[in-house]
């Protein structure tokens, strides 16, 4: 991402949250979107695909409290009209590079200008590389790892009390044959274009200059001149590991988990990427989920129903449990079983949505014929839908 973009793009807008949006409501806006967008809901839909692409690289800023800070700090400073090119002091311009702003010191009185010992640089914790010309003192950067983001298959109660599963992953990792540098020898040379940064300076107009990575050395900031044969000069290699992901319990059906630290190795002592692991849950013949809670359908007979009764109801690994059916119950009605559902982040659980389903017996024998019969002598006055057909009347 270059920095004009870092700058430019709002992330509160893209997750339809204010800018003073608490760490749970942007997880809430970001899970409700993701759902709604995710490539899986939305087969062939390239439109779905690129904003859940903008929704995830906004939740990946908004959602961490550093990088939060820094982008909020950055578009305090340069987004909102801070810095901006304007008349000089005797008729002159005003242009000056961002990278020098961020990067350098003033020249010689080791002091920044307005007064910024170090840059801005310091400010921001190093949230802008320096890019353009570089001096005596340029060196290269410590690079971040590739984010990798794999896929998991659950079982709905492995979803439900939580697995640890093996992820064999494919990523981008420094080059063995060449220790990473992309030299066959060992020895690559800082490209001068970049003078080692991995950054070059491109002008935005108005005088401002933003930084994207080098189009020569691919932001590495060396150039390979006898180039590995294993990594072709890049310095990376394909590999394969196996890793035990730990996944909680209660995930969703789509449900997307980060793993920090857990992606690609970075290069030159550059931090890991991260793990997104995309959750898919296979159905259960038994049991449903609705959010945090489980939900099964209990047969009952035509006795119990009318006259009332103790009903046993199977859990999801556990003893089954006895719902007491009042008198009259009709079909379809829900009773609940506290603390029989999912678990949720907090570490208590959901409940059990228990829907009662009024059973008719296909065959009936003579006694119960007999009782039936009976029993429709003895009601032959009542009418159910008499109110059905008033309604319809009125209407």
């Amino acid at each position: 991402m270059s920095t004009k973009d870092f700058i430019e793009k709002d992330y509160y807008k893209v997750l339809g949250v204010p800018k003073d949006a608490t760490e749970a409501e942007i997880k809430k806006a970001y899970r409700k979107l993701a759902r709604e967008f995710h490539p899986d809901a939305n087969t062939g839909n390239v439109k779905a695909e690129e904003r859940f692409k903008e929704i995830s690289e906004a939740n990946d800023i908004l959602g961490d409290p550093k990088k939060r800070k820094e982008y909020d700090d950055a578009r305090a400073l340069f987004g909102n009209g801070g810095f901006r090119p304007g008349p000089g002091g005797a008729g002159g311009s005003f242009n000056f590079d961002l990278g020098d702003l961020f990067g350098g010191g003033a020249q010689g009185g080791g002091q920044g200008a307005g007064g910024f010992g170090g840059g801005l640089g310091d400010v921001f914790g190093g949230l802008f590389n320096r890019g353009g010309a570089g001096g005596p003192g340029t060196r290269t950067h410590p690079r971040r790892g590739q984010d990798i983001e794999s896929e998991v298959t659950l079982s709905f109660t492995e979803a439900i009390e939580g697995a640890t599963v093996p992820l064999r992953m494919s990523s981008q990792s420094p080059c063995k044959a060449c220790s990473g540098t992309g030299d066959k020898n060992g020895t690559p040379r800082v490209c001068p274009t970049c003078v080692g940064t991995g950054q070059v300076a491109r002008g935005s107009g108005g005088g401002f200059s933003l930084t994207d990575p080098c189009p020569d050395c691919k932001g590495r900031g060396l150039i390979a001149e006898n180039a590995c044969e294993v990594c072709k000069g890049s310095g990376r290699a394909k590999s394969s590991r196996t890793m035990q992901v730990r996944i909680p319990a209660g995930v969703s059906d789509g449900q997307r988990i980060r793993l920090r630290g857990k992606g690609a190795p970075g290069e030159r002592g550059g931090p890991a990427g991260d793990l997104y692991v995309v959750v898919h849950v296979d159905a259960h013949p038994v049991f449903g989920r609705k959010e945090d809670n489980l939900t099964v359908t209990v047969p009952v007979t035509f006795t119990e129903a009318a006259l009332g009764g103790e009903v046993r109801v199977p859990t999801l690994g556990g003893s089954p449990v006895t719902l007491k059916l009042p008198p009259g119950t009709p079909n379809g009605r829900t009773m609940r079983a506290r603390g029989k559902g999912a678990v949720r982040k907090d570490g208590t659980r959901g409940d059990l949505l228990v829907t009662v389903e009024v059973s008719v017996p296909k065959d009936l024998t003579g006694k119960a014929r007999d009782a039936l019969e009976a029993y429709r002598e003895a009601t032959a006055g009542e009418d159910p839908r008499a109110d059905l057909f008033q309604a319809a009347k009125g209407a």
